[in-house]
């Protein structure tokens, strides 16, 4: 039986789900689709110190995995944006390297972009939910 799409949203949402129209994630049978997720604050705002901001964006993702029954272990795919790529990367190694410690590392993809709405960072997911969820 095939499931319908089902949007996820974290207990805390920040205003940009409503102000941009857009699901923190969707979930289709036992994979979750989450959007991408910055170092926002609950208003909206982005966080001014850049390692901070990519630690937020983390938790950010953190609680949209949870809503939908998922943890970092169950990340299959992520892709990340960042602005300034060459003088972010240490920073971004150093948190992503506290979360995902040890293999199996989900597959990742990393993009330079010139523009992320006031940002510097940004990760986005696909997860599978486990089998007990």
């Amino acid at each position: 039986m095939t499931l319908r799409n089902e949007a996820i949203f974290p207990p805390k949402r920040h205003a940009l789900y409503e102000e941009h129209g857009y699901s923190a994630a969707i979930r289709s049978n036992d994979l979750v689709f989450v959007s991408g997720q910055v170092g926002s604050r609950e208003d909206g705002s982005a966080e001014p110190d850049f390692k901070k901001q990519v630690a937020l964006a983390f938790e950010n993702l953190k609680a949209v995995l949870a809503a939908a029954g998922c943890t970092f272990d169950d990340i299959i795919d992520v892709t990340t944006f960042h602005t300034d790529p060459e003088n972010q990367f240490g920073d971004i190694m150093d948190v992503k390297n506290a979360i995902f410690s040890e293999a199996p590392y989900p597959n990742w993809t990393a993009v330079g972009v010139n523009w992320l709405a006031g940002f510097d960072f940004e990760i986005k997911v696909i997860a599978r939910v486990p089998a007990n969820s």
